[in-house]
């Protein structure tokens, strides 16, 4: 695989970082740029995050120097050195469909962990595992922005990809109805405990919008491609709550599912080892070996042992059983700041790479 020259927009805050630890010895991507807001523009990357780095491992020494852009006034001279971008910005959504729309239209390709374009009609939104078919609408896409090159990719909510892809195999049952409560960690919010100090000891039963995305995207997942847009499927009737819990990395879904055709608990636990997707299949560097992983021991999946399972990437399954209102119920856990933002951006970008779409 030929190596890609690549931008990270929005590089200061909380995901942003996250991609540049995540790229720094990647084998197919090279971070040549970074950029932010204009108060961030013509500083270094290491005086412009200052004393804001969140993440456990040290900034990237081969990023520190690198001088940040201007996200928006310098999109053009980004276009000239970036082969594509990630973007995880920090804007109100308009903005971001604006920004994102002007880097595809300067050829560009975006491969966003925003959530402005999610349900655009002809952008995917891909779970690699789980809906990879959905990056052919990309042509209809640039045909609508008048692009050769350029186009925009996002990412699934970071709290549905604990619990859809659990789910995911189980669909040729007929799954008619889910429940999903999360429990979502405080780096969802690009927070840490020193910088949230009240989420020590507490629970908020309230996440704004995470219930509706948490409700309606995993149907555009699920949806199909037809003619020049995507369209939603229309099952299962999915209902959710979003508590978040004084946990620093990792979501975790409590999950209630019924069936048309009810399987057994062999059959699921056998879908749930055999389940591999299209990442696994091209071996791209970032897809985990064993994407779903299912735990005998009744006091698992915990976010603090089982989070960084296969480097963050895999999702972890425990306590299948039945359930008197519906037929099954389980837990699921992913790392929402890996699998479930940049890195799940990351793993897009190579499948996106392997398509051939950036050259």
């Amino acid at each position: 695989m030929k190596k890609y020259n690549v931008g990270i927009i929005g590089a200061t805050g909380m995901v942003g970082q996250r991609f540049a630890t995540i790229l720094e010895n990647h084998p197919w991507f090279n971070v040549v740029c970074l950029a932010a807001s204009p108060r961030s523009a013509g500083k270094t990357y290491e005086e412009a995050v200052g004393s804001r780095w969140a993440m456990v491992a040290p900034m990237p020494e081969s990023m520190k120097s690198m001088v940040m852009y201007d996200a928006t006034a310098d999109i053009e001279k980004i276009a000239k050195i970036a082969d594509f971008v990630f973007c995880a910005v920090d804007m109100k959504k308009d903005e971001i469909k604006a920004l994102e729309e002007a880097y595809a239209k300067a050829e560009c390709p975006v491969v966003s962990n925003n959530s402005a374009h999610r349900h655009t009609d002809d952008v995917p939104m891909v779970i690699p595992e789980v809906n990879p078919e959905h990056i052919e609408i990309i042509s209809a896409q640039r045909k609508r922005l008048g692009t050769k090159k350029g186009f925009i990719a996002v990412k699934s909510n970071c709290s549905i990809q604990s619990y859809v892809p659990a789910l995911h195999p189980l669909m040729k049952y007929g799954i008619s109805k889910v429940l999903a409560c999360t429990y979502q960690a405080i780096s969802g919010a690009g927070k840490t405990f020193e910088t949230w100090p009240e989420m020590i000891d507490n629970l908020i039963p309230f996440i704004g919008g995470e219930e509706e995305k948490s409700e309606k995207e995993p149907l555009k997942v699920w949806g199909h491609i037809e003619g020049e847009k995507i369209v939603n499927t229309d099952k299962p009737m999915i209902t959710t709550q979003c508590l978040r819990v004084p946990v620093s990395d990792g979501h975790t879904a409590a999950v209630f599912v019924s069936f048309d055709n009810k399987p057994t608990k062999e059959q699921i636990l056998k879908d749930w080892k055999d389940f591999a997707g299209v990442p696994q299949e091209l071996e791209l560097p970032s897809a985990p070996k064993q994407f779903l992983n299912y735990f005998e021991e009744e006091n698992r999946p915990q976010s603090k042992l089982d989070r960084m399972l296969e480097g963050g990437m895999a999702v972890s399954i425990g306590r299948l059983r039945e359930d008197t209102q519906y037929d099954y119920k389980f837990v699921c856990l992913s790392h929402n700041t890996l699998r479930g933002a940049a890195g799940g951006a990351v793993l897009l970008a190579e499948l996106l790479a392997a398509k051939g779409y950036f050259d």
